[in-house]
């Protein structure tokens, strides 16, 4: 290739790794030559000479299927593609996976930077992650010290809440799904902040009125026990668009709608909430997934971050499933 270039062997290799030593027309002729010669670049022989191996990595906990993590990590991907980056994605659904992620730590040899999504962490996990010797960058969770990007769950949940108590609704439930082995935290969040703005309005807490389904699309579970109540709420706070819409059409089925009969609000403005008409309080899950990679890239080069942690803005997103509770 050097000789097709007309260039020395170290000409080659600058300009394949795109060093700013090599000028525009001679970058352009050792391209030529290599796509004429079918060249590919070994990564691996790359980061002998740089030490880096151009790849980041993303711990996400949870199916990839799932309206979040599928968002979050096409926001990662185009960001790092666009930097000329790999994505390696480690997926944890259950304990065994989990013990051996942390077993192995097998981010440790194959990224420059390690992106940890929605995980509640216990101690011991923070310190393996810790003695990764690779930069972390958390995203949707603050780890005090560590670089992070995330949305404040606690206070959009409040915000939600106020929403429907403006409204007048004083019998607010709150939805949420089981939590498998701890692996996502934000819900915990959110239930803190729908029951700290019942609080700030006196309105008691009400054990009966936590809701809990076995997942996103047990739509059904809720609806049934919604039923047998005696004494029902007017609205519904649901911890994510996909439950909330799971919920709404098992309502429906059993003749029960929104607003005139309840009021349902969502969190997250899921790519099918704005064609249901649901009520939300949206996240910039895009923006969270390119300020993660963005942050990746700059601690991967050994650049530094100010600030270390952002938290992104949530708004509420007024629809067709809240409204003034009727009198009954």
């Amino acid at each position: 290739m050097a000789d097709l270039a007309g260039v020395s062997v170290a000409t080659v290799s600058r300009a394949l790794r795109e060093s700013s030593l090599v000028a525009e027309p001679t970058r352009h002729r050792v391209l030529a030559a290599a796509e004429e010669l079918s060249f590919s670049i070994s990564r691996t022989a790359s980061s002998l000479a740089t030490g880096k191996l151009d790849r980041i990595a993303v711990l996400v906990s949870g199916r990839l299927s799932s309206w979040f993590n599928g968002s979050v990590l096409d926001a990662l991907y185009e960001r790092l593609h666009a930097a000329r980056q790999e994505l390696i994605i480690y997926r944890i659904i259950d304990d065994e996976q989990r013990a051996e992620f942390f077993g192995t730590l097998p981010a440790r040899r194959n990224a420059d930077a390690l992106v940890v999504a929605s995980f509640a962490l216990t101690a011991a996990e923070h310190q393996r992650l810790r003695n990764l010797s690779v930069p972390l960058i958390y995203l949707n969770q603050r780890v005090r010290g560590a670089a992070s990007v995330s949305i404040d769950d606690l206070e959009a949940a409040r915000k939600g809440t106020r929403h429907l108590i403006d409204l007048g609704h004083r019998r607010i439930g709150f939805v949420t799904t089981l939590q498998p082995s701890g692996l996502v935290h934000n819900a915990a969040d959110r239930i803190h902040g729908y029951r700290a703005e019942l609080a700030r309005s006196k309105l008691g807490r009400d054990p009966a009125l936590i809701f809990t389904a076995s997942s996103d699309s047990d739509g059904e579970a809720i609806a049934a026990e919604l039923i047998s109540r005696s004494t029902q709420p007017t609205a519904l706070v649901v911890a994510t668009d996909e439950l909330a819409l799971s919920v709404l059409a098992a309502l429906g089925r059993a003749g029960i709608y929104a607003p005139g009969d309840i009021s349902v609000l969502g969190f997250d403005d899921h790519a099918m909430a704005e064609r249901f008409g649901l009520t939300t309080v949206a996240q910039p899950v895009t923006e969270l997934g390119r300020t993660a990679a963005t942050m990746a890239l700059r601690l991967a080069a050994g650049r530094s971050l100010r600030p270390k942690a952002i938290t992104l803005p949530t708004h509420l997103i007024l629809r067709h499933t809240t409204a003034r509770p009727r009198k009954r």
